[in-house]
């Protein structure tokens, strides 16, 4: 075979995940004519734009080898923080946001001491969190939602710049970020070196508690960022907000190709991942599916994903 010919197994490899998110879009336009509307896109992006932020930090986490089950957790906490500085008059915008974010990176850096350095299973860590920062964000206003927000707050969720809707700029920014750190830079190296092979990164030079505890801040990051964007959409702080958004994050990785054992991934495959998780849900709401078949079909995703990330690792050997 010549040097650099393309093998019809590599060219799926490569480009099988966005034949199949193509293969969908076109089999719900013949299902649901309603599919190809341009407002429907738009939904769909903006719907996206949420589960995806959080989607690139978790695609971090992943490719290191772990897990982080508290993502929707953090985005409930950072949405009370956020909007309990947001009403009319009482603060700059900043300072809520500014909070917000503050709250999520200190979420996921006591996530990092505690894996990194305390050596706590991520499984274990993570669900500890994701239920402690659950019962924070009921305590922190009593259960109940935080109201009377202002303008320039709902505006990051519901505004647009030049006809493009503010989550969705938002999201391809937060994009842009995860592809440069991930893959154009010396601690992104470390990260795919962490996640192939722990013992050779720390004989190798890498400070893997370090790359470790970054990953999981960066996680607290576009997730307080999400709980921002949901409480602005909504018009209100709910204690319940982000809630399941860990498991769409998770989904949107595993079905990009990220192995759940480390050391495989990428930031845009996620996000073509996330996509397909999106215009599923999308498709099946217009064909008025029930969720709980909606859940049926995410749950037989995942595991189909896993399935063929094993028997691929498989063949490898």
């Amino acid at each position: 075979m010549r040097a650099g010919k393309i093998t019809v197994s590599g060219f799926f490899e490569r480009f099988g995940i966005v034949m199949i998110l193509l293969l969908i879009c076109a089999v719900l336009s013949v299902l649901t004519p309603s599919f190809l509307n341009i407002r429907n896109f738009s939904n769909i992006f903006r719907q996206v734009s949420i589960t995806g932020i959080i989607s690139v930090g978790m695609a971090f986490v992943i490719i290191t080898g772990g897990i982080d089950l508290s993502v929707g957790s953090i985005a409930g906490v950072t949405a009370m923080v956020a909007t309990s500085l947001a009403h009319p008059g009482e603060y700059p915008l900043f300072v809520s946001l500014l909070a917000g974010v503050a709250v999520g990176v200190a979420a996921g850096a006591v996530n990092g001491v505690l894996i990194a350095y305390g050596e706590v299973p991520p499984f274990i860590t993570t669900l500890g969190m994701m239920t402690l920062l659950r019962g924070v964000a009921q305590l922190y206003n009593n259960g109940r939602p935080i109201i009377d927000l202002s303008d320039a707050y709902t505006a990051i969720g519901g505004g647009f710049l030049f006809g493009v809707p503010n989550p969705v700029i938002i999201f391809v920014v937060i994009i842009l970020l995860g592809v440069v750190l991930l893959h154009y830079t010396k601690f992104g190296r470390h990260v795919y070196a962490v996640g192939g092979n722990e013992q050779s990164a720390r004989v190798s030079g890498i400070n893997v508690r370090r790359v470790k505890m970054i990953v999981y801040m960066i996680t607290g990051f576009v997730s307080a960022v999400s709980g921002i964007i949901i409480s602005s959409r909504v018009m209100s702080g709910s204690p319940i907000a982000g809630e399941g958004y860990e498991m769409d994050a998770i989904t949107a990785c595993v079905i990009g190709g990220a192995s759940l054992s480390g050391g495989e991934g990428s930031v845009l495959s996620t996000v073509i991942g996330a996509l397909i998780v999106g215009v599923l849900k999308n498709g099946l709401d217009l064909l008025k599916v029930s969720s709980y078949w909606q859940q049926i079909v995410k749950g037989i995703i995942i595991i189909a994903a896993v399935l063929i990330d094993i028997t691929t690792k498989k063949k490898r050997r």
